[in-house]
């Protein structure tokens, strides 16, 4: 079998989307963007499509192109979009605004499908791996569950009163979910699952894993099982990898000089991609707290990393 290919971009107030060799550091692509700057970047399943979520629009590339041009535009947000990720089968796309909506949008068909209010500036959104349930955070500190099968908010809780939830990640299997806000602290809850299909939260933890902001949050993959880690990036230049076991501290990764934006595992978490307003990546070994590689070649703030290092889903 080959080796699944590694696709792994990086976007900045530069205006640029770059793609990289992940193990060379060299970059052998940049898409020039000049209409916003970009918010969030995620690869399809397949490996075929990059989404940019910039303002107010969500741009996809094709990624084994050379082309400047995105191969198509969702245009239906009125302000920056925040937040973007795929259905498992890639089959449709899901976002949130600072436009106080979370949309998902079927690749296979124009428009936008569906649009959920949450009356305050969406920063993040997450699909439970049910694929039936989406998780937003918003900038008021509410956080909603939108039942996709019933078409309505299902639950909706607020760790904090008037602090912003910046990100949200969810554990692979569905058993916990993690909240990090501007406050530098994580809530976790364990899922319940109800009679109905709401999903309930048991609060499980409070985590103060920063002084400055957490800019995001992010639960270690399937692959990396029987570990599990919760990394949070900071705006104090940090990131921190939790053991998700009582949540003690395993490492702390030292090298960027400024905020650290965003962060992704590799498909079997023992690596992660780091994205600083220092103007680079890094990847860092996870079990030794390393850097490895420094991936210069932006002239502003990287604010986003997108990778995608694992086999592409088999076809049915």
């Amino acid at each position: 079998m080959t080796q699944p290919s590694v696709i792994l971009a990086t976007a900045s107030y530069d205006h640029t989307i770059r793609f990289w060799e992940a193990k060379s550091g060299r970059c052998y692509r940049t898409i020039q963007y000049p209409d916003s700057q970009v918010n969030r970047l995620e690869i399809n399943p397949d490996k075929r499509f990059l989404a940019a979520a910039g303002n107010p629009h969500i741009r996809l590339f094709d990624v084994n192109s050379n082309s400047a041009q995105p191969v198509r535009s969702y245009d239906s947000h009125t302000n920056n979009v925040m937040a973007v990720g795929f259905q498992c089968d890639g089959n449709w796309m899901y976002s949130g605004s600072e436009d106080g909506t979370v949309r998902i949008w079927d690749l296979r068909a124009p428009g936008c499908q569906r649009e959920y209010e949450s009356r305050a500036a969406v920063n993040t959104v997450v699909l439970h791996p049910n694929q039936t349930e989406l998780i937003s955070g918003d900038q008021n500190g509410n956080i909603r569950v939108w039942d996709l099968t019933a078409n309505s908010c299902s639950c909706e809780l607020v760790p904090e009163v008037d602090t912003a939830v910046r990100s949200l990640t969810v554990m692979w299997d569905g058993s916990l979910v993690v909240a990090a806000n501007n406050r530098g602290t994580c809530y976790v809850w364990r899922l319940l699952r109800g009679t109905q299909t709401m999903t309930n939260f048991e609060p499980l933890h409070k985590l103060q894993a920063h002084d400055g902001y957490i800019l995001k949050c992010l639960l270690s993959p399937e692959f990396c099982e029987p570990h599990r880690y919760l990394a949070t990036a900071s705006s104090d230049h940090t990131v921190k990898i939790w053991n998700v076991d009582g949540f003690t501290l395993e490492k702390t990764l030292i090298g960027h000089q400024r905020w650290v934006w965003d962060c992704v595992f590799s498909v079997d978490g023992a690596y992660l991609i780091t994205a600083s307003s220092d103007t680079t990546a890094r990847l860092w070994s996870v079990s030794t707290g390393e850097d490895i590689r420094v991936y210069q070649g932006h002239h502003k703030a990287t604010v986003c990393c997108a990778l995608h290092d694992g086999a592409e889903p088999s076809s049915s």
